[in-house]
């Protein structure tokens, strides 16, 4: 059985959207699928999915040396007229351009190692994207689609922000705890701020343009960044996962709603100097993306492990809606205005019908460890993905099911005891919760080392 390592980060870049009236016929909502290798474009008065753009096959049917598709497709950014949108694929290093209008690709750049993130410029005339891999910005022209520069960072950008007034540029790290900004004009990084995390993956002005919000998805806390004054304002707690966050003007006053995925929750807070949480919407498997109607009546939220999307009612801060959506959604974004005439259907593909996945969290027999794992069906085979986080840094753990002697997958922690590693095999009748199986004989172990399955000794279980 095949494994695969690798680490789940997720951003969207982020513009000023134009505040309109309710959603409309001619706006979508778009989420790159990372498993899938899709985009899926979603009609959002009717809250169904039209389709899909397929920029890649679905995994495993991209190990191929012939293999000529995008992998990974994870990052989203459009352009300021909404009539391009961008796709970033970390695993090929490319940037797709999409027309809104007609859901075909206009061009693909291949550029640097393991691109993140990306969006336009707000003149609309350069789209820079963020080589989270190595230590720039890759700026492209979205005329001949060719990278013309690049801008040097600090190892591991993790996502870039425009200032409306052209001025300045934001990027948040995944590597070091630090936010860099960058003079626009002089295409320079002028100062670097201080963050508490090394792993920042998102981050978003707010409305009135004199914040930014940074993510902090390793500590569970979010940063406030003077626009101007370039100084922290300051930090509070959000939870465990912290992915994604967006503002929106509701009924309520200005709210920013924030994905807190290992606790599979949207928290909601207020805009003040000194947030104040003011609900807890429970929603679907791990939360990432997230992003508002333009009126703010509405907030989009990309589930993970759920490869579907929910819908939130801002006035009543509940799930009004579920849409299913390609495999492993990681970015979303709203695009107002995105079809500028007829249906906006043409060359979209039909979602394939899959078994739903199977989500089982992994509770720690000592300590705060935690972990969860998905299987997610594939076809013919399926993917058994585990993710632990807070375990011993740089250790090696294996994940059995408790009546079998070798382990369905293996992973190594990195140095803040976090992994994540997917096995590809027949596995989901395996772990299914309606397997004839005792439920003791069932239950999934993640042990250290070479030791054997023993409930007893198990670092997280299932039960």
């Amino acid at each position: 059985m095949g494994k695969i390592l690798f680490f789940v980060a997720a951003a969207v870049a982020v513009y000023a959207a134009p505040v309109l009236a309710l959603p409309q016929p001619r706006d979508r909502v778009y989420t790159a699928d990372q498993i899938s290798n899709t985009v899926s474009v979603i009609n959002p008065v009717t809250n169904t999915l039209l389709g899909q753009i397929r920029l890649g096959n679905a995994r495993p049917d991209i190990v191929s040396p012939l293999y000529k598709g995008e992998i990974n497709v994870h990052g989203l950014g459009f352009s300021p007229d909404h009539r391009t949108l961008i796709a970033v694929s970390t695993g090929s290093n490319s940037v797709t351009f999409i027309d809104t209008a007609t859901n075909t690709v206009k061009g693909t750049v291949y550029i640097g190692r393991s691109p993140h993130e990306g969006f336009f410029t707000p003149d609309g005339r350069e789209v820079w994207v963020v080589v989270r891999g190595e230590n720039y910005i890759s700026v492209i022209d979205p005329a001949t689609y060719r990278e013309t520069g690049r801008i040097a960072t600090t190892s591991g950008p993790g996502m870039v922000v425009f200032h409306p007034g052209g001025k300045y540029a934001y990027v948040c790290n995944s590597f070091n705890p630090v936010m860099e900004v960058v003079d626009v004009a002089q295409r320079a990084v002028v100062k670097r701020i201080g963050v508490v995390s090394p792993f920042s993956p998102y981050l978003v002005m707010t409305p009135d343009q004199r914040e930014i919000w940074l993510t902090h998805k390793d500590a569970g806390k979010v940063t406030r960044i003077d626009a101007e004054r370039l100084e922290v304002l300051g930090v509070f707690d959000t939870g465990f996962i912290t992915n994604h966050l967006h503002f929106a003007k509701t009924s309520k006053g200005v709210l920013v709603y924030v994905t807190v995925g290992g606790e599979n929750v949207v928290k909601v807070f207020t805009a003040d100097a000194a947030p104040k949480l003011v609900a807890t919407i429970p929603v679907g498997a791990l939360p990432h993306g997230i992003w508002p109607s333009d009126d703010g009546s509405r907030m989009y939220v990309g589930l993970e492990n759920s490869d579907a999307v929910d819908v939130i009612d801002t006035d009543a801060n509940r799930v009004v809606t579920r849409i299913p959506v390609g495999q492993a959604p990681q970015a979303l974004v709203y695009v107002s205005g995105a079809v500028p005439q007829g249906a906006g259907n043409a060359n979209l593909l039909p979602r394939p019908e899959t078994p739903p996945n199977i989500n089982i969290p992994l509770l720690p027999a000592t300590g705060d460890a935690r972990g969860g794992v998905v299987v997610r069906n594939l076809g013919l085979v399926d993917a058994f993905e585990v993710n632990v986080f807070k375990l011993k840094p740089d250790t090696v753990y294996r994940v059995f099911l408790a009546e079998r002697k070798e382990p369905l997958a293996v992973v190594k922690t990195n140095a803040k005891g976090m992994g994540t590693v997917t096995s590809i095999g027949p596995v989901k009748e395996i772990v299914s919760p309606l397997s004839k199986q005792s439920p003791e004989a069932s239950r999934i172990l993640v042990m250290e080392g070479e030791t054997a399955p023993d409930t007893a000794k198990a670092a997280l279980t299932s039960r």
